[in-house]
């Protein structure tokens, strides 16, 4: 109970900005010199059920400080939930197998009928290891299903009301300087706004009362109730739904004595436009997901989705529609669209089937996962590929690991003024910006593009970018796809299996400058692939092999962490020594300010001659 027993303790503002770890003078700043009522700015965003949602967005350094508050609460949050479920998988998570415990479970059981290892599961909105989803699969199967809405709910939670409830809470009973502090932080014009990270955790809390009083009305009736946000749902198993929680007659509804009054008292009305009982005969959808067998998204929305990639793929563009209007479609609402398909297929997978294992997968499949990928997945896989690498709105860079991102991004900061082809620097009319993309490597994106960093999936990559290429028929790419290496034995390969054998056998393969041979890779300003793909290699050090890390002055190189030194190599002493993911966050990125980045500057001009040399020839 660490973070809990720290905000419980905390008296004054010094305690408090260290239950949130942040420095105190800039708590005093955020709330007492510049003011949280001088730091937002109103935005209105289109609903889907039509009209506008009025969002009032924090600026940067207010959203930081809601930020830090809203991880602080859902650490709080975890620590009630662990002391009063302590045989949950929250509290204990499970895993896949007990021999291969670093893949650990990814779906989260919810219903679970032994009360021994109970677990909570009646708010799923922006609560952690929630979703939609999982909201969702409490009603699966159900004969009917009763939706509400709360009208107005953010609106119903004022300063008085979030400051009273850290005071008497049972849970907090904070310090009242202390809760006065977090309801300054959480409210604007006497409300909890939306579009602040700290809202929506801070609605959980306080509403956590009525969601105990209206789960004991659902029990009581045999029924399942849950709360996402404002969308409270209630199903059953029974032929028809009990007339003590809400009646319908003729298309009106009429909520039950007991669930009027329980709401009443919580400070909420019910939305009676949007109150509705959903028969098992028809489509049940909750939270947007249809329920009926399993969690799933509407057929339509699906093919709306599709259509949009097959014109995309096609001509380099799609439409879209807006309040009946049509309008040129957007890439990061299709992204979006496709992302929300994808976790709930995904979740389906992980539920219903044995997970996949990566070391299986790659045994039996090798690096291409086609053949695993359903009709969706190689779809949103398709989209991915074709966003990343051929519609790719800046240079895209791939390398052969997260450290390397990590040190190629520092660098890049440092010397933005350097640089202006690849970032834009910080100045007083502009902040500064990332002009190119960094691929981040993930489960999915070795699932979905068979990339995961290191020169085995780079390679693979490599040899298959052609084919992929050519099933666009859009405009052609604008930016180029830059995979940096380090220029050493891996490079290679073992008995040249590595990229420099696969691109001897790729004709259009070609090292630059012209004076130099083909082939001649290792001594390349770089290599130009096919297409917009290029490779770019650390530059040699008198004919020797290097890698990023050798780019790296003996300063930084040398700057010790608890006393351990660093060691890039797998095979180290690790009560004396530390790797590259160390050395990249606590050396390289904590102290970029210290550290001398002018050793990256041969490799960042090489990136820009890719990119000129593209642009010559595009």
């Amino acid at each position: 109970m660490l973070k809990l027993k720290s905000l419980i303790s905390a008296k004054t503002k010094p305690d408090f900005a260290n239950s949130l770890k942040i420095d105190p003078v800039f708590l005093t700043h955020c709330l007492y010199i510049v003011k949280p009522e001088n730091q937002y700015q109103k935005r209105e965003i289109d609903k889907k059920s039509g009209g506008k949602r009025t969002i009032y967005a924090p600026s940067d350094e207010l959203k930081s400080l809601q930020s830090s508050l809203s991880e602080l609460l859902l650490d709080c949050i975890d620590e009630i939930n662990k002391l009063k479920f302590p045989d949950s998988q929250i509290a204990q998570p499970k895993f896949i197998s007990p021999k291969k415990q670093d893949f650990a479970a990814e779906v989260l059981k919810i219903k679970i009928p032994n009360a021994e290892i109970k677990q909570p599961a009646l708010s799923h909105g922006f609560v952690r290891k929630r979703s939609i989803i999982t909201n969702a699969m409490m009603h699966l199967g159900k004969k009917n299903v009763l939706n509400i809405d709360l009208e107005n709910f953010f609106d119903s939670f004022n300063f008085g009301r979030v400051r009273g409830f850290f005071i008497k809470n049972k849970n907090f009973q904070l310090d009242p300087k202390i809760a006065t502090m977090i309801a300054q932080i959480a409210c604007y014009k006497d409300i909890l706004p939306q579009g602040s990270p700290c809202s929506p955790v801070i609605t959980n809390l306080i509403t956590h009362s009525l969601d105990i009083r209206l789960s004991q009305l659902a029990k009581k009736y045999k029924c399942t109730y849950t709360r996402y946000a404002d969308d409270i749902t209630f199903s059953t198993r029974k032929s028809d739904f009990p007339s003590q929680i809400m009646k319908e007659e003729d298309g009106i509804y009429t909520a039950g004595k007991r669930l009027r009054r329980d709401i009443a008292h919580a400070g909420f009305s019910i939305n009676e436009n949007k109150t509705r009982i959903q028969y098992k005969d028809s489509r049940q959808d909750v939270t947007g997901l249809i329920v009926n067998k399993k969690p799933n998204t509407k057929k339509e929305y699906w093919r709306t989705a599709r259509a949009k990639c097959n014109s995309l793929f096609k001509t380099g563009k799609f439409i879209s529609e807006l309040d009946g209007v049509k309008v040129e479609g957007n890439l990061n609402e299709l992204e979006g669209q496709l992302n929300f398909i994808d976790q709930v297929d995904h979740y389906n997978r992980m539920r219903q089937k044995a997970p996949i294992n990566p070391n299986y997968q790659l045994a039996r499949h090798g690096y291409n996962t086609k053949s695993l990928l359903s009709s969706r997945e190689k779809t949103f896989s398709r989209f991915l590929y074709y966003r990343l690498f051929y519609g790719n709105d800046k240079p895209t860079f791939l390398c052969e690991g997260q450290t390397d991102n990590v040190y190629l991004k520092c660098a890049i900061n440092k010397q933005a003024s350097d640089y202006p082809k690849l970032a834009k620097a910080k100045s007083i009319t502009t902040d500064y910006q990332l002009l190119v993309r960094f691929l981040e490597y993930s489960k999915r994106t070795r699932f979905l593009l068979s990339l995961y960093g290191g020169t085995s999936y780079l390679n693979y990559f490599i040899s298959s970018f052609s084919t992929h290429y050519l099933k666009f028929g859009a405009p052609k790419p604008v930016h180029p796809v830059i995979i940096v290496l380090d220029n050493d034995k891996g490079f290679k390969g073992k008995k040249d299996s590595g990229i420099e054998g696969k691109l001897k056998q790729i004709a259009t393969a070609k090292s630059y400058p012209d004076t130099l041979a083909k082939h001649d890779f290792k001594k390349s300003e770089f290599i130009h692939v096919v297409h917009n793909l290029y490779i770019v290699l650390t530059p040699l050090n008198n004919d020797k092999d290097t890698m990023v890390e050798n780019l790296f002055d003996q300063s930084t190189w040398t700057t010790k962490i608890d006393k351990k030194s660093f060691n890039p190599d797998d095979d180290r002493d690790n009560s004396k020594e530390f790797g590259k993911e160390v050395f990249a966050q606590k050396v390289v990125k904590e102290l970029k300010s210290k550290a001398d980045f002018d050793g990256f500057k041969p490799l960042l001009d090489r990136v820009v001659e890719v990119i000129n040399h593209y642009d010559s020839i595009k």
